[in-house]
């Protein structure tokens, strides 16, 4: 047995011949249901891709007179006019203001919606006992399928009358500051109000996804931060907060496409005035999306052009936000 055994059976026992290392083919093997699921999979994705090619090619075709008469102007300028029937006044057409209030309610509705998100997911999955929990999550899952249609109705009669009196109170004491000044005194209809109807609106879509990212938080950490004395709220601060920071910030830029895109909600309970307004208190405002459905019926072919073009901007602005979502979510993940 051991005659056998000669000096280079080491090196063929671990495959190394006289000139090296012979390196190890790996093959994968995929069986038939694992071929069928992928190509399910990468048809998905691609279809997904076209659908978004085709949408923007079509508002491209439909638009692309309205960028080539207007050129940059139509993002510069807020006036809004369609042509005269005597041709006597030629049409213009500009989204600027549609853009400014666009952003100012979205903004407003994630300042006021994120921090309520953070106390709500963090609630649920640390705080409440089970049987609580599972009721409110049950609560906050039909309250993220509401139709627009109702949340305006319901900000229209109920929020509004409330929200005009929270207005002249942040008017008379914050005044001051340009942002809360109000040139009339005027309070209804607001950016104000818009943002806090769509920050009720998007709080179920940010609290969804920061709860199932504070959920997965890992227990052995949070343990030893209760074995070194830390409180529960210390706890959560050192460890849950950062774990879940990728899942806050994926939450919010989703709640900021969902408000960006807000149509009807917003109609109902803001004034569509073409004119820049940074004051969130003031009757003015509007958005891309309460544009289009509110010139869309009586909107001359000229005129719906541009309203296509208003429709391809919005289409990239929400494009431009999921991308720079996916950017800072992939920046802010915590090293495992």
């Amino acid at each position: 047995m051991l005659d056998s055994w000669t000096s280079d059976a080491p090196a063929k026992l671990f495959g190394v011949s006289d000139i090296g290392v012979t390196p190890r083919q790996l093959k994968v093997s995929r069986g038939t249901s694992d071929k069928v699921f992928r190509g399910f999979i990468l048809a998905g994705a691609l279809f997904s891709l076209i659908v978004l090619a085709l949408i923007s090619g079509f508002l491209m075709y439909r638009g692309f007179g309205i960028f080539k008469d207007f050129g940059f102007s139509f993002f510069t300028s807020s006036k809004w006019e369609a042509a005269a029937d005597d041709g006597s006044a030629p049409a213009h057409f500009g989204v600027a203001a549609m853009l400014v209030g666009s952003f100012v309610v979205s903004v407003i509705a994630v300042a006021i919606a994120v921090p309520f998100a953070m106390a709500v997911s963090l609630f649920l999955e640390y705080y409440a006992p089970y049987s609580l929990r599972y009721v409110l999550t049950t609560i906050l899952d039909l309250v993220a399928s509401i139709p627009s249609v109702i949340w305006g109705i319901w900000g229209y009669t109920i929020l509004m009358p409330h929200a005009v009196g929270w207005s002249k109170t942040l008017n008379h004491w914050l005044g001051w500051f340009p942002l809360f000044d109000v040139p009339a005194p005027i309070f209804e209809r607001s950016p104000f109000i818009a943002g806090m109807l769509l920050a009720m609106m998007i709080l179920p879509i940010v609290t969804s996804v920061a709860r199932e990212v504070y959920s997965q938080a890992p227990r052995d950490q949070i343990d030893a931060a209760y074995g070194l004395g830390s409180s529960k709220w210390g706890a959560m601060r050192t460890v849950v907060l950062p774990f879940g920071k990728s899942g806050l910030i994926g939450g919010t830029m989703l709640g900021l496409g969902r408000a960006l895109g807000e149509t009807v909600a917003v109609y109902l309970v803001l004034n569509l005035v073409f004119k820049v307004n940074f004051h969130i208190l003031a009757s003015v405002g509007g958005n891309v999306a309460s544009l289009i459905a509110s010139r869309f019926g009586e909107a001359s072919p000229y005129e719906l052009k541009a309203l296509m073009a208003a429709g391809l901007v919005l289409f990239f602005m929400t494009l431009i936000v999921n991308f720079i979502a996916t950017t800072i979510v992939n920046r802010s993940k915590v090293p495992s």
